[in-house]
């Protein structure tokens, strides 16, 4: 027995030898290929062939179109007719998988109607989008051995292009597993936590059923029915949804599994619909059913054809269980759904292998239709992340960007240089402004110039963090070499006067022309705006003041100079909705938050920074430089913005007072930043420092309230 015999038992020797041929061409072909984890690439073919085979049904023609599309992918110039006669069949499958195969995502802009409508265009045979899906399930089984990024590439395609079409064609088992695959990698800790549960509830499950089926084994036997009883247990990707949709918890979601009876009969309709009610009726006798739950899918099968019979009863504990009753035939369509109807009775049926190629053409020739032959499975298809959209470059590399990033966004996740210098772009072919937002599955092509350079406008449209911190970067590197500059030339000038522009004069000069930091008024010099004719103008009319005073009368004239200045009505609005693009910084050494009670200073280097009444420092910054405080208030419009605050918790040595913490935080409008816990081993406690964001400090005050009443917690403070 050689390889093939062993791979692909159930075909009879004519398929095995068609096989056979279309492997010895593959192997030549592929001979030194290896995949990601240094396997022979020939193991990639074999497990789609198994596929096709095994778990769909396919004939021996569509396992020898897998093995010649391999070979001809990586050589094209492989002649695959020399010395063969695959037949006209195999040729025209080997020749859609070849034009399917060139189709990258970006020609698709990854929505599943353009990908199909190409598949229909490229294939002559539907099995060919068969064979296609399960190359997909063959590369997600073997994800693992793939680079992150073309790991990321297969996960999104899989969810917007795959998933949908397995979905469609009525190919549930297939759609089902790649749903696990995709929910596996694209929310690893959900997963686990599920696949988790249900490994430690799977005795539990094996029991309830063993009850379950103990009282009603006579009855079924001595009415000589034959069934088969199986356990199908609800997907983790499912079960997710379901917790998603009714927001409880795994153990709220009660149908995770359904006892299913497959009832041994011959496919008479007659017979079949007599026997699947007649165990109804066994059931319903033992156990109390609900009414409301009951699903009867044999008098009206659904429009994929589906056809089950579905009840809820009640155990004796009072423990739910969901029952499905249904024939061999029925079960067949329900796990492979049109496909099983080449399945079911083997392939000689050919006029029944005919009218389901025949309704696969024609979903996917009408996918507004496909609609009403959705699955029987009630979760809905894997929505695409909301918060996160994927672009690609010009030579297809995926791009992750935040949801509402724009060209410019895209230009500075490739490079902060082409950021820096980007005019423009091309988005699909088409050219757009820097502004222009990206959507999911868009190729964009970068435009730039030397001589471009970043504006201040820009903060105003872009979203990503990276693009963010970069143009400040370069704004701030452009207004200090400026301020540079202009600090040099006063500095030499009023040397040459023989001034002197000290920090009280600078406090004073800064206020009268309205520039809130020194670095721009420094800048404002370098560049022209001020006029340094006028600095020495307000520089000698102080010098003259000051030679016109007596020693007493100066000191006189500082202490009202004080008086008035504590006095003014001058006012700074804070606006809290806009607090990163205007001139000053929310101080580090109390972290304000909207609705503090506030005050600023003005610093020499960093414009205003704004500090708590209450700031440890406020009583220093006071007494030392009363001529630099300003009076700030917040807007009276509530905050849309957020403020990072440091809180210290000390909390009794209890391993569940972390998590009440983190809970208690996540309980209101406000995210933990960062989390720190140290043991204290003297005093027997946490020590625990964190950083929250909160958007007022009304929020602030119900988290740390609701922290403070928790049991084990002694003390909570802001840092």
């Amino acid at each position: 027995m050689d390889r093939i015999d062993e791979l692909f038992p159930n075909y009879d020797e004519k398929g095995r030898n068609l096989v056979r041929s279309a492997w010895s061409i593959a192997l030549n072909a592929l001979e030194g290929q290896t995949r990601g984890n240094g396997h022979p690439f020939i193991e990639h073919p074999v497990g789609v062939a198994k596929i096709a085979s095994d778990e769909i049904g396919l004939p021996a023609e569509c396992v020898a179109a897998v093995f010649l599309h391999e070979a001809q992918r990586f050589h094209p110039e492989t002649d695959i007719t020399a010395g063969n006669d695959f037949g006209k069949d195999v040729l025209t499958l080997v020749d859609g998988l070849n034009k399917i195969s060139t189709i990258k995502p970006k020609d698709t802009k990854l929505e599943a109607e353009n990908y199909k409508k190409l598949i229909v265009s490229y294939s002559k045979d539907p099995r060919v989008t068969v064979l296609k899906l399960a190359d997909r399930l063959e590369v997600m089984r073997s994800l693992d051995i793939f680079p992150k990024l073309s790991k990321e590439r297969k996960i999104l395609e899989t969810l917007m292009l795959y998933i949908p079409l397995a979905h469609q064609l009525g190919l549930y088992n297939m759609k089902s597993e790649l749903e696990d695959i995709y929910f596996k990698y694209a929310e690893p800790e959900q997963y686990r936590a599920i696949t988790n549960k249900l490994k430690s509830t799977e005795k539990d499950r094996q029991l309830l059923t063993t009850q379950f089926i103990e009282p009603l084994k006579n009855k079924l036997s001595e009415e000589g029915i034959k069934y088969k009883l199986k356990v199908r247990t609800k997907t983790a990707y499912s079960i997710w949804r379901k917790m998603q949709k009714q927001k409880v918890p795994f153990e709220g979601v009660y149908d995770v599994f359904a006892i299913r009876f497959i009832i041994d009969c011959e496919p008479d309709r007659e017979k079949e619909h007599a026997l699947c009610w007649r165990v109804f009726s066994r059931v319903t006798e033992e156990y109390e059913s609900d009414t409301n739950r009951l699903r009867d899918w044999i008098s009206n099968p659904k429009p994929n054809g589906y056809e089950s019979l579905h009840i809820t009863v009640k155990n004796k504990d009072n423990v739910y269980l969901e029952v499905q009753i249904r024939t061999k035939r029925m079960d067949d369509m329900a796990e492979n759904g049109l496909a099983s109807h080449w399945s079911y009775k083997g392939i000689k049926h050919e006029e029944t292998l005919d009218k389901w190629l025949t309704s696969v053409r024609y979903i996917l020739e009408h996918p507004e239709n496909g609609k009403t032959g959705s699955g029987y499975y009630e979760d809905d298809l894997p929505e695409p992340p909301s918060k996160e959209i994927f672009v690609f470059t010009p030579s297809g590399e995926l791009r992750k960007l935040a949801a509402g990033s724009t060209v410019l966004d895209f230009a500075f996740d490739i490079h902060s240089n082409l950021g820096i210098r980007c005019t423009g772009g091309k988005v699909n072919g088409k050219a757009v402004p820097i502004k222009e937002k990206l959507k999911t599955g868009d190729v964009v092509e970068i435009m730039s110039s030397k001589n471009q350079k970043p504006s201040q406008d820009w903060l105003n449209f872009v979203v990503t963090s990276k693009a963010r911190t970069k143009i400040r970067q370069k704004l701030s590197e452009a207004e200090f070499q400026k301020a540079a500059e202009g600090k040099e030339l006063l500095e030499r000038r009023l040397k040459n006067w023989k001034l002197e522009l000290n920090d009280e004069a600078l406090a004073t000069l800064m206020k009268k022309l309205q520039y809130k930091n020194v670095n721009a008024f420094f800048a404002a010099v370098g560049d022209g705006t001020v006029d340094i004719a006028d600095v020495k103008n307000f520089l000698d009319g102080n010098h003259e003041k000051a030679t016109e005073e007596t020693p007493a009368e100066k000191q006189e004239s500082g202490r009202q100079s004080q008086n008035k200045a504590e006095a003014s009505d001058d006012i700074m609005i804070i606006d809290a909705k806009n607090v990163k693009s205007l001139d000053y910084k929310m101080a580090k050494c109390c972290n304000p938050v909207f609705g503090d009670d506030v005050f600023g200073f003005v610093s020499i280097k960093d414009g205003i920074k704004i500090h708590r009444i209450s700031c440890p420092n406020a009583a220093r910054l006071m007494e030392r430089y009363p001529y630099r405080i300003q009076k700030v208030k917040w807007s009276d419009s509530p905050s849309t913005s957020s403020f990072q605050v440091g809180l210290k918790v000390i909390a009794a040595h209890e391993p569940s007072v972390i998590n009440e913490i983190i809970d208690t935080v996540n309980a209101f409008r406000a995210s933990i930043r960062n989390f720190s816990v140290n043991e204290n081993g003297r005093n027997g406690t946490y020590d625990i420092q964190m950083k929250i964001s909160v958007p007022s400090n009304l929020e602030l005050d119900k988290v740390i309230s609701q922290i403070r009443v928790r049991k084990n917690v002694l003390k909570v403070s802001r840092s």
